[in-house]
């Protein structure tokens, strides 16, 4: 099913610091909308803006053209990874999954080389790469129509980011998907459309010239 994901007119201040002035952004089913900016720049703000975590000054929500502005709303239809570790590490990796995963979904779930070769391991015993991919499998593998990525690669190697692209890439014919990182490279190379966030806003970018023009990215030499 097509779906589309309207974020319309965001704002968030923090004491009298604007962080996020007017912010609209579209995301459909099979896209993956990729957001980069510095530093403070309201990207993570934004994300949980959007999931429900933290309060906004105004915003407006829809999915399909309905008003998702009330938390048990948001968590029907939206999933948001976090850049903080949602799995507890006493935890095995067999019982998040059984956990997290519908019992008829189960059996596809686990049709995964990285997972079967996981699956009798304790949290706590994974590898930081084996960790973020088994987050983000769970989070994409659920109902939610669309999937919000803060800061999915952070501190990975370049083996593990490409495992999770792989994964991301098989998931999005069936989401809508949001990532933001400071990996840009990575973030360009598997989005469908670029956002820069700027003093508060969004601007679509079409090329890397357009990042250094805004002064994302330092000039070619």
């Amino acid at each position: 099913m097509y779906n589309v994901l309207e974020i319309d007119s965001i704002q968030k201040t923090y004491g009298h610091k604007s962080v996020l002035s007017d912010v609209f952004l579209q995301c459909k089913t099979g896209e993956i909308i990729g957001i980069l900016g510095r530093n403070g720049s309201g990207k993570s703000t934004l994300l949980q803006i959007v999931s429900g975590l933290i309060s906004a000054d105004f915003k407006r929500i829809t999915i399909n053209k309905i008003v998702k502005n009330t938390n048990a709303k948001i968590c029907q239809d939206i999933s948001y990874l976090s850049q903080d570790n949602f799995i507890p590490n006493h935890f095995s990796v067999k019982k998040a999954i059984h956990l997290s995963i519908e019992k008829n979904s189960l059996q596809a779930f686990l049709e995964d080389n990285l997972i079967n070769s996981i699956i009798e391991k304790k949290i706590n015993y994974l590898s930081g790469g084996e960790f973020r991919y088994l987050e983000i499998k769970l989070v994409l593998e659920n109902n939610a129509k669309f999937v919000l990525l803060d800061e999915p690669y952070n501190g990975l190697s370049p083996i593990a980011i490409e495992n999770i692209n792989q994964l991301i890439l098989q998931n999005k014919n069936n989401k809508g998907i949001i990532i933001t990182d400071h990996n840009y490279k990575n973030v360009i190379e598997i989005s469908t459309d670029i956002y820069l966030m700027k003093a508060g806003a969004l601007s679509k970018i079409k090329d890397v010239n357009e990042l250094i023009f805004h002064g994302y990215l330092n000039p070619i030499s």
